[in-house]
C-alpha cells in the first residue's frame, strides 16, 4: 500500500502560536506532540511526522484526530498520573519511624515489618525502589572478624 497519507489538519493555532508554546514548554509530552502537529501543519504525512518524534503511526494517526476534534486540550493525555502509591504520606512516616528506631535493618525484615504493621506486600525487586524513593540506602551488613575494630 503506496498512497500518500498526508492527513488534513484543523488549524487551531497558528504557526507562531505554536513556536511560541514550544519556546515555552517544559513539558516533554506537551513539546513533542506541539512539534508533531507542527511537522503536520506544514504538509508532513502522518507517518514521517510521528517518526520524527519517535512515535507509531498509529499513536500519529491516533494525535491528528484528537487534534483535530479539539486542539491543544484534547492532544495532550488525560490521565490521573498512575496507580496510587500502596502506603499514604502518613504510613511512609510511620514506617520512617519504625525503622530509625530498629537500625539496622535486613530487607527481609523491612519487608515483613510493611506487611505486619501495614498489612500491605510489597514486590521484593520493588521495594529497594520504594526505599530510595523515601531518601533510604542500605548496606550489606559484614560480619565481625575479631582480628578487626
Amino acid at each position: 500500500m503506496s498512497g500518500d497519507r498526508r492527513k488534513e489538519i484543523v488549524r487551531h493555532l497558528s504557526e507562531d502560536d505554536l513556536d511560541r508554546l514550544l519556546a515555552e514548554s517544559t513539558d516533554e509530552k506537551l513539546t513533542e506532540r506541539l512539534i508533531f502537529v507542527k511537522r503536520l501543519y506544514k504538509g508532513a504525512t502522518l507517518e514521517d511526522a510521528a517518526d520524527d518524534v519517535g512515535r507509531s503511526s498509529a499513536t500519529g494517526t491516533r494525535w491528528a484526530r484528537r487534534w483535530n476534534r479539539g486542539g491543544l486540550g484534547l492532544l495532550m493525555p488525560n490521565f490521573g498520573g498512575g496507580r496510587p502509591p500502596k502506603l499514604g504520606e502518613e504510613q511512609q512516616q510511620r514506617l520512617l519511624e519504625l525503622l530509625r528506631e530498629g537500625q539496622p535493618w535486613k530487607k527481609q525484615e523491612i519487608q515483613h515489618l510493611i506487611n505486619e504493621e501495614f498489612d500491605v506486600e510489597f514486590h521484593p525487586a520493588h521495594l529497594t525502589t520504594f526505599l530510595e524513593k523515601l531518601g533510604l540506602s542500605y548496606a550489606i551488613p559484614r560480619t565481625k572478624r575479631p582480628s578487626r575494630p
